[in-house]
């Protein structure tokens, strides 16, 4: 087979794997009409409809998925040798792709891995913010940032951070016009700013828990956002209560740009992990990335 021909078969895998000829096109580096060009030419070579086109999706059909299952496996296969064969050079190198919240790559990713990487300028990571908690082998990620308690049992998990605390605050000019609450129960007489959450559209529940007893609240207010930093300029705004992570709020705290109420119902829980599928074969780049990442209890 001509090397034109595997590029085309390559171009289908990703597609099919993407599910749009868009981001297919970027990850080739091409126009999305050249890439259309290209798999509507190999259609016509093999005489069978690969695709499914519709104006919001593209699938494989029967034929097309069955070439998927076939032509994968042997590609990702060809990018594991071609990853191993890079291990022989002097210094670790490739790309590290992985998914986190938006907390987690600002709090810990950043901060761990801006003292490493400048001592390996071969090694690239990128840093996708995810709250979906997507799946990392169908994405095609090399590890993935969750809590302790969201990891799956069939990953590796590496602790990356210490136990976390939230903590609910406000802003002085808040709690000038409102009682601080005490309590779970006190949060429904409050503005309380929300975070949705895309996983089924969901808004983030506050999880509280004092003396054993647990309990999720549900809470409104004026404010929605589906990013924390938001929410905390919210807050420091005087829009109302916030629920973010104890170490965001700290310099705010510190500064008295916020107050911090219901302190004793916010107990700590598992810290960040970064977690991979148990299979995987590590790279010199992926295990500079752990070493880097991995936290000194």
């Amino acid at each position: 087979m001509s090397r034109a021909n595997l590029n085309d078969l390559q171009a289908f895998v990703i597609i099919a794997r993407e599910g749009s000829f868009t981001r297919a096109a970027a990850q080739l580096g091409v126009s999305q009409s050249a890439i259309s060009h290209t798999m509507r030419a190999l259609e016509s070579r093999l005489g069978v409809r690969l695709l499914t086109r519709t104006t919001r999706s593209v699938s494989p059909t029967e034929a097309g998925l069955r070439l998927y299952k076939s032509m994968a496996p042997r590609f990702e296969e060809i990018e594991l040798e071609l990853a191993a064969v890079s291990e022989f050079r002097d210094t670790p190198s490739g790309t590290v792709r992985i998914s986190a919240s938006e907390h987690a790559a600002n709090n810990i990713l950043w901060p761990k891995l801006l003292k490493v990487l400048p001592g390996y300028p071969d090694i690239h990571v990128e840093i996708t913010v995810d709250y979906a908690l997507s799946d990392i082998v169908a994405q095609r990620y090399d590890a993935g940032v969750r809590l302790g308690d969201q990891v799956a049992k069939d990953m590796i998990a590496v602790p990356i951070g210490p136990r976390l605390h939230m903590a609910v605050v406000a802003s002085p000019e808040y709690f000038r016009k409102y009682t601080p609450p005490e309590a779970p129960a006190d949060l429904a007489a409050h503005n309380c700013i929300n975070l949705r959450l895309p996983t089924h559209g969901s808004l983030l529940q506050w999880d509280f828990e004092k003396g054993g007893h647990e309990l999720k609240a549900r809470v409104e207010g004026q404010w929605t956002f589906n990013s924390s930093v938001p929410i905390l300029r919210a807050a420091v705004a005087g829009c109302g209560l916030a629920f973010l992570p104890e170490d965001m709020v700290a310099k705010e705290i510190a500064e008295g740009a916020l107050v911090r109420v219901m302190e004793d119902w916010c107990q700590p829980f598992p810290g960040y992990h970064l977690y991979y599928p148990n299979r995987r074969e590590q790279s010199s780049a992926f295990g500079v990335v752990v070493d880097a990442l991995r936290h000194e209890r």
